[in-house]
Formats: C-alpha cells, sequence, structure tokens
C-alpha cells in the first residue's frame, strides 16, 4: 500500500484544480477510469492546458493511495519547479561554457533518481530531462536521497522525448548513449563538446527509438560475474569521464 503523505498529494476535483490554477507543480495526476462529470471534464482540460502527465487508473488503485474522499482524482505535488530546456540551453551558451545535458529515459525508482541528480549536481550538469510519463515522481524522498541538491540543478519535463532528442541535435548537442549494446567504452568518447549524456530504465535499458537517434554509443566496461551497474552508479561513472576529459 502506498502511504498517505499529505505534503506529497492533494485530493478531491475541486482542490486539484485550484492548486494547479495557483502555478504549483503537477508532478503525475490519477484520475478515476470511466468516470465522467462537469469537474472531471474540467480538471482533464486544465491538465492539458498545463501539460501536466495524467493517467486513467482503476477505482481501487486512487483508494490505495489515500482512504479520504478522492472524488476520482488524486495529484501528487512536485518537490520542485520545473525548468525549461530551452533557456537552460541558451543561458549555458551565453556562459560561454559546452552544454551537458543529462536524459533520463523511464527511470522510475525515487532513490536512484534522487543519486543521481546529486552527482548530477556535484558534477556540473546544466540539466536533467524527464519524459513526463514513466519517470520517478520528484517527492520528498527524491529530495532527501539528493541531499538538496535537486533544489540547485534544473529539471525540465518534456511531453515528447522523442521531438527533445531531435530538438538538442539541432541546437548542436552531441546524443550519446550510456549502454551495454556497443562495443565502444565510454572511454574512447570525446565529450569535449556540447554533449547530452542519455541513460535508460534498469529493466531494458533505453528505448530502441531512441538509441536509434544518437551520434554514439558508449558502455561501461564490466569484467564481474554481474552484467550491469545500478544506473545511479552508471550514471556517475559516465558524468566524471566528462569531467575528467573537459579538465574540471
Amino acid at each position: 500500500m502506498i502511504k498517505e503523505r499529505n505534503d506529497d498529494l492533494v485530493f478531491g476535483t475541486r482542490a486539484i484544480i485550484e492548486t494547479i490554477e495557483a502555478g504549483k507543480e503537477i508532478d503525475k495526476l490519477l484520475i478515476q477510469k470511466n468516470l465522467s462529470n462537469d469537474l472531471i471534464r474540467e480538471l482533464i482540460k486544465i491538465a492539458r492546458d498545463h501539460n501536466i502527465p495524467f493517467s486513467a487508473v482503476p477505482a481501487e488503485k486512487l483508494n490505495r493511495v489515500t482512504r479520504k474522499n478522492h472524488q476520482g482524482a488524486i495529484a501528487f505535488i512536485s518537490a520542485i519547479q520545473y525548468a525549461s530546456l530551452d533557456n537552460v540551453i541558451s543561458e549555458t551558451y551565453q556562459k560561454g561554457q559546452e552544454p551537458l545535458i543529462l536524459i533520463l529515459d523511464r527511470v522510475t525508482d525515487v532513490r536512484n533518481f534522487g543519486a543521481i541528480a546529486r552527482t548530477a549536481e556535484c558534477a556540473g550538469v546544466n540539466a536533467i530531462v524527464l519524459p513526463g510519463r514513466g519517470s520517478a515522481a520528484i517527492n520528498a524522498d527524491a529530495m532527501k536521497t539528493s541531499a538538496g541538491a535537486l533544489n540547485y540543478i534544473p529539471v525540465c519535463r518534456v511531453d515528447n522525448l522523442k521531438t527533445t532528442l531531435q530538438y538538442l541535435m539541432e541546437s548542436g548537442i552531441a546524443l550519446i548513449a550510456c549502454t551495454e549494446k556497443t562495443d565502444q567504452t565510454i572511454y574512447e568518447l570525446n565529450f569535449k563538446r556540447p554533449v547530452a549524456l542519455l541513460l535508460g530504465s534498469e529493466e531494458d535499458g533505453i528505448s530502441p527509438e531512441y538509441l536509434k537517434m544518437v551520434e554514439e554509443r558508449g558502455k561501461i566496461p564490466m569484467s564481474g560475474n554481474i552484467g550491469s551497474l545500478n544506473v545511479s552508479v552508471s550514471a556517475g561513472v559516465a558524468l566524471y569521464e566528462v569531467i575528467r576529459q573537459r579538465g574540471f
């Protein structure tokens, strides 16, 4: 059962609408499947207008989140304010820096995400990019695991990751995948240039459609019996290879 945390969620259709209109960041929104009334329709329209990802779920799932009268809708509040990727890239170039963007494809574990954010902030990453659906919730647990790093590093939530990858490449940023599906190691790649580093989920790695788009692929050499590293560890190894090459 998901523990109820009053600081992380808002339930009730009208309360959620007011929360969105007050400018609060919503990490994700759950709406009861097959439920239709004026308020629910208004909530869905507002969610779409604000690019808030929402899912239609059975009533049982909502009841597992809270036993209170949720009226068919529960919103999870983000612990951060999301940043604009356009602004991050523009500001980075204006400072005369080579952008370093970290993209996480379907990394869903909150503690893994928090650990990655902590390392990324220490490594000077300009922004973390997450797809709107299928990503870890940025809640109090993520903030705690990041040791407060999420207060400092921009996080960008995007509706369409494929379009975002295309935009990054068109902005002169090399798209590099950290994946075992290559013969090259990360130590053979050139990180002394604008880079967007893509990592995937622990279950099945980077989505094939995104892997086809990358300019280069690099793996972390493995010599033990276990075939992979935790994604947060992989992120740390790869990011500090970038730092080593750039001579920070």
